[in-house]
C-alpha cells in the first residue's frame, strides 16, 4: 500500500513535501491534491508510469502544472499573444488549462499525437505549486483508473489505485470541478472541455 502523508495546513508540512520531492526526482509518481481534483503527478520527462498506473491511452496528452507564470512561459513558444497572457493574469492561479504552442526542443514525454502544443495550468493549491517550484513543472492526470470516477479523497484514491503508487499526499477532500481546457491557435480560442471556469465568461473576455 502507498504511504499516505498529511499535507493539510498553510504552508503544507515541509517534511511531507520533501519526501514527495525525493520520490518525483527518482521517477516515482505521486498523488497530489489540487484545487480541482486529486492528480497523479510525475516529472514530464518521466511519465511512462503515469500512463501505466492510470491505464490511460498514450494518445491522450498529459497537461502540465506549473509553479508560476514564468515556468509556464518557459514551456510555451515565444510570441504568445496578449490575449493569452491576459487570460493567465485573470484566471491563474485557478481552474483554467491553456493549450498553447510548445517551445521547440523540450524533449517532454506527454503523450498525445501533437508534440507542437502543451496544456499548462497554474493551480490554486499550495501543494502542487510547492512541488513544481522544487522539481520543475509536473505532468499530471486525474488520480483514477481510466474511465472510472475521479476520487474526492486520498482514501478513495488508494481504493482505486492501491499499490500502483508509492505515495499519496492527503490534502483533505478535493471537491472542485475539473479545469476548463481551452486551446489557442491561429489567433482563435476553442473550448476543449467545460469545467471550473465558465466558457461563456472566457469567450466574452477573449
Amino acid at each position: 500500500m502507498p504511504h499516505i502523508l498529511d499535507v493539510t495546513g498553510v504552508p503544507p508540512p515541509a517534511a511531507a513535501l520533501a519526501r514527495a520531492v525525493e520520490a518525483l526526482r527518482e521517477g516515482r509518481p505521486v498523488v497530489v491534491p489540487t484545487d480541482t481534483v486529486y492528480g497523479l503527478a510525475a516529472r514530464p520527462q518521466q511519465t511512462t508510469a503515469l500512463f501505466a498506473v492510470k491505464r490511460r491511452p498514450v494518445d491522450v496528452a498529459l497537461p502540465v502544472l506549473v509553479a508560476d507564470v514564468d515556468q509556464a512561459l518557459a514551456l510555451a513558444a515565444d510570441g504568445l499573444p496578449s490575449e493569452v497572457r491576459r487570460l493567465m493574469d485573470r484566471w491563474w492561479p485557478g481552474g483554467l488549462t491553456m493549450v498553447v504552442p510548445r517551445r521547440p526542443g523540450l524533449g517532454l514525454d506527454l503523450g498525445g499525437q501533437d508534440d507542437t502544443t502543451i496544456g499548462l495550468r497554474l493551480p490554486a493549491h499550495p501543494v502542487p505549486v510547492a512541488l513544481a517550484a522544487a522539481v520543475g513543472p509536473l505532468a499530471v492526470t486525474s488520480a483514477n483508473l481510466h474511465g472510472r470516477p475521479t476520487p474526492l479523497t486520498a482514501t478513495e484514491v488508494v481504493t482505486q489505485l492501491g499499490s500502483e503508487v508509492a505515495m499519496v499526499l492527503d490534502g483533505g477532500p478535493c471537491t472542485g470541478a475539473p479545469s476548463t481546457v481551452v486551446a489557442w491557435s491561429s489567433g482563435e480560442m476553442r473550448v476543449l472541455r467545460e469545467g471550473a471556469v465558465a466558457s461563456e465568461v472566457l469567450l466574452t473576455e477573449w
